[in-house]
């Protein structure tokens, strides 16, 4: 989403840095195309405004302007500016001790609403929680069906009574079960419309006084831009909104709307989604955000990622093989489902430091569905000893995979390359296992040195 951002104020710093030292001119040049870049990605003029004013105020500072690093420090005054446009709060849900805890939806129709719900739940049940989900939308076709397919993939039990049809008494009857059989959360999908009306408010406010939710989250469609921020103010108004969620945050919007949201609504962003899966959603991180936006990376996610995806008895036997040298083909395997797990290539490598502009033109996305079908056309004797592949066998294993002689000779040689890389990296391999504690340390003892 923050690519076309991202790049143009990198490239502001770029020009910044190749300045030994900074005028008063210079600064003005580079607020100027700030300013341009943060209105071209749609951030409400009032606060590009108000930011632009307080990064001015402390980079004529004779501090910076005399400083031996001068362009450094504007970056970290940028970077500190727009965390603080995020507000104080931490993403995710706020402390309670209501049991059940419940969690209202709110929102437009097509905003994400239902995806969100069956995401959520699946992240609270990750978390040890235990989430009862109901629709409450009876109008919108198939919604409380697609609540219900979505509950059976993510392993979530549905309050879905038979012929009721009010929204009101399916919304109590969900705190009733909640109660009766020990869930923790209860989850409601509200119904939603094009636009908002007396009718649709009235509904939220009659479910809410029957529930009393914890949380009041308000799922916005991050791509339509201020079209969220204005409709989020609205239902703040008149319902009352604990926090928003940003989905589609994946998509190729301009940003401009995560940007603006805290300043203009004054409420936090509690969640954004990340892609389509059950597990693209994730606690809103403004630190994370901003070093992304600005190519500084995002490691900590990185490494929440791997944690997740990979097992730690499973990375403690991979470090031992790279140790040793013993890094098969079928390691490499395992390795590339694991990546696959990780989420979309291009989105991880945006999380390593610097690498977040950069293109990669050479990723097919069938690319790694093809280097499988190699190996997995190879005998277990070839995948441990890829040097007794000859001639004849390469054959074989190109026609069983339905490629070329030629991928299998790729892929062979970059195998090769690799294993001499891992060998000169030794036990980089710790990072989500035994050393996932310690690289975690490293990264947040980085990011507090950045700042």
């Amino acid at each position: 989403m923050f690519d076309s951002l991202s790049t143009r104020l990198q490239d502001v710093f770029k020009s910044l840095r190749g300045q030994g030292r900074l005028s008063e001119d210079a600064v003005e040049a580079a607020l100027r195309e700030i300013r341009l870049a943060l209105l071209e990605a749609d951030v409400n003029f009032k606060v590009v405004k108000a930011f632009i004013d307080r990064v001015r105020d402390r980079a004529m500072g004779q501090d910076v302007l005399r400083s031996l690093s001068p362009s450094q420090q504007v970056v970290k005054i940028v970077r500190d500016e727009m965390v603080a446009l995020f507000g104080d709060a931490e993403g995710g849900l706020r402390p309670t001790t209501k049991r059940p805890r419940v969690i209202l939806l709110l929102g437009l129709q097509g905003s994400g609403k239902t995806t969100t719900a069956g995401k959520l739940g699946k992240w609270l049940a990750k978390q040890g929680r235990h989430p009862l989900l109901v629709s409450t939308d009876v109008r919108r076709p198939a919604a409380i069906q697609q609540l219900n397919v979505l509950g059976e993939q993510a392993s979530l039990r549905v309050h879905d009574p038979a012929g009721q049809l009010d929204p009101v008494a399916r919304a109590k009857g969900a705190l009733a079960e909640a109660a009766n059989l020990g869930f923790d959360v209860v989850i409601v999908d509200t119904a939603g419309r094009l636009h908002i009306d007396d009718e649709l408010m009235t509904e939220l406010v009659a479910i809410k006084d029957v529930t009393d939710p914890s949380d009041l989250l308000f799922v916005a469609d991050a791509m339509t831009g201020q079209d969220a921020i204005k409709s989020a103010g609205e239902f703040n108004a008149r319902v009352g909104v604990t926090g928003v969620v940003l989905t589609k945050l994946d998509g190729d919007a301009r940003g401009g709307a995560a940007l603006s949201v805290v300043s203009v609504v004054g409420v936090p962003i509690a969640f954004v989604g990340t892609g389509e899966r059950l597990e693209d959603l994730e606690p809103f991180h403004p630190e994370r955000v901003v070093s992304r936006v600005l190519g500084m990376g995002d490691v900590l996610s990185l490494i929440e990622k791997a944690e997740a995806a990979i097992d730690q008895d499973d990375a403690a036997r991979l470090e031992e093989k790279l140790r040793s040298n013993e890094f098969t083909l079928e390691d490499f395997r395992d390795q590339l489902k694991t990546i696959k797990k990780m989420g979309p290539l291009e989105q991880i490598m945006g999380m390593l430091p610097g690498m977040g502009g950069m293109k990669m033109p050479d990723v097919d996305p069938k690319q790694m569905e093809r280097v499988e079908a190699i190996i997995g056309s190879m005998t277990p004797d070839e995948r441990r000893r890829q040097h007794i592949i000859n001639g004849s066998r390469r054959k074989r294993i190109a026609k069983g995979s339905g490629t070329s002689v030629e991928d299998v000779n790729r892929l062979l040689k970059q195998f090769v390359q690799m294993q001499k890389m891992l060998k000169s990296l030794g036990g980089m391999a710790g990072l989500a296992g035994g050393g996932g504690k310690s690289a975690r340390r490293r990264a947040t003892q980085m990011l507090r040195n950045r700042g």
